[in-house]
């Protein structure tokens, strides 16, 4: 299993390096590389693990487009040996193997998983959480108890999210009929333990901050229209079955392949078992079942309830078990020549995307000459202002003033990386300030194509009276097709004496 994680690992980091050959990063992938440039119990935000990983990762590996590639498919790879190992707690080798290439063609871990943040990650601390519950619920002892609390706090370093996954995981434990073992075993109270004990720095730095992270979501995703409410949900719904549609039909196909094409129907019944198959463990199926109807359920009934604004993103962490729940079913047959044929229906379509990435990427620039927001060429600008303020100050450019959209790319792009700050963001990151940017000096920038374009130049000239101003026009070219052409309004602003 290690084997073939590692060549979907191996084959998506080239086929995304192809298919975002015209693009920056993302503004996640930068988001999240800005935070790994200093270690902190939270940023702003989100809690610290998908910045810690980052700043680790980018340690190791050149800060490049093809790197931040390669550590989105090594934690989805990662993801996938992890779900390998749940699914042996629930089914046989043949069905586990067989769940596990379903989640390599779920979307989210190829096409869509091109960008790390704490949502990606999500996918590998959520899967060891519900290994580590699995483990407690089956052993039930105090060690199995700590390393589910250690998961669990795991899981809520990453995206205060997990609170879904970790109330689905508790429902499971009080909706099992086995459930009065489990509770009164040492387990789940030392998890309880564990997990608080765990979260202890990050909640004081919580409170150092004054719960920021909550003004956050509270600003970004509340709202006041009922009728925008309940199309984000039903958007929600439709995006995410429609994903899981793409795992499910091709996993039937390869278990329904006819012999014969005149007799489809013949095939589909050779998958039906008439008995209960012995290759399934019905307690710990059970537990899937349960966490995964709850988590399916929970959110957008939550949102309903709550009128939240409700984005498509936030199922990419939530729907990984729903493979292994629906191989699990004790009726279904798996026969051998099913798994040749998932994996071969695996290999033909990454090999046939990895050919075709290339004219793919330079298919869309030409379809989306104009589209600013994806192909503007910050990574140019990041550059030229690098050399403007080395030419000018002969120092390491330290601060970039600007919207997230032009902050972060300029940290990840630049060699200097430049801390990010973030003009009227009540919730920052905590990189740096405003005192400290003067006192070092700084850039502003400001997007003349984002409509936020007054606040920013109003910003600018209270805090950049006697900056050198700049224009400066960027645009990116790619295998002779053009993008958009870029006027970028700039405030060079010396280092304070």
């Amino acid at each position: 299993m290690i084997g073939f994680a590692t060549a979907h690992a191996l084959l998506w980091t080239l086929v995304l390096a192809n298919l975002k050959a015209a693009q920056d990063v993302h503004m996640d992938v930068a988001e999240a590389f800005a935070w790994g440039q200093k270690f902190q119990f939270g940023y702003g935000k989100h809690p610290p693990l998908a910045g810690w990983v980052a700043g680790l990762w980018f340690k190791l590996f050149p800060v490049a487009d093809w790197s931040s590639y390669a550590l989105a498919m090594v934690t989805l790879g990662s993801a996938l040996v992890i779900c390998w190992l749940i699914a042996l707690r629930v089914v046989d080798r043949r069905r586990a193997f067989f769940t596990v290439v379903m989640l390599a063609l779920y979307p989210i871990f190829n096409f869509k998983g091109f960008k790390y943040n704490p949502d990606l990650l999500q996918l590998v601390t959520l899967p060891l959480l519900a290994l580590a519950y699995l483990h407690a619920f089956e052993k039930r002892t105090l060690c199995a108890g700590l390393w589910l609390g250690l998961a669990g706090a795991l899981a809520l370093m990453t995206k205060y999210w997990v609170l879904t996954m970790i109330g689905a995981v508790g429902l499971a434990a009080l909706l099992h009929p086995a459930r009065l073992l489990f509770l009164r075993s040492p387990a789940p109270w030392v998890a309880i333990a564990t997990l608080a004990v765990a979260m202890i720095p990050h909640l004081l730095w919580l409170r150092e901050v004054d719960f920021v992270p909550l003004t956050y979501a509270g600003d970004v995703y509340g709202l006041e229209s009922r009728a925008q409410n309940v199309q984000l949900v039903l958007g929600y719904i439709g995006h995410n079955l429609g994903l899981l549609a793409v795992p499910v039909a091709l996993a039937a196909l390869a278990l329904c392949w006819p012999r014969r094409w005149r007799t489809p129907l013949a095939s589909v019944a050779r998958v039906r078992s008439p008995s209960a198959s012995a290759g399934v463990n019905i307690s710990q199926a059970l537990n899937i079942w349960i966490i995964q109807a709850v988590v399916a359920i929970g959110p957008p009934l939550g949102a309903l309830i709550f009128t939240v604004y409700m984005k498509t993103d936030w199922g990419i962490s939530l729907f990984f078990l729903t493979p292994l729940a629906l191989i699990a079913i004790p009726a279904l047959r798996m026969p051998k020549i099913a798994l040749f044929r998932i994996a071969a229906i695996w290999l033909v379509i990454t090999l046939a995307v990895l050919g075709a990435s290339p004219l793919i990427a330079k298919y869309e620039l030409e379809r989306n000459p104009n589209a600013a927001n994806t192909y503007a060429s910050r990574s140019s600008l990041a550059r030229e202002l690098t050399e403007a303020w080395r030419l000018r100050f002969t120092t390491r450019w330290a601060v970039v003033a600007g919207t997230t959209e032009i902050g972060e790319p300029m940290t990840f792009y630049s060699p200097d990386h430049p801390a990010p700050f973030t003009p009227g963001e009540v919730w920052s990151s905590g990189l740096t300030s405003l005192e400290e940017a003067k006192r070092l000096g700084f850039i502003g920038i400001c997007d003349t194509t984002d409509y936020r374009l007054p606040t920013c130049e109003a910003w600018m000239e209270a805090n950049a009276q006697n900056a050198e101003r700049l224009a400066i026009t960027t645009q990116r070219f790619f295998h002779g097709a053009a993008g958009p052409s870029t006027l970028w309004k700039i405030w060079l602003v010396p280092p304070g004496k």
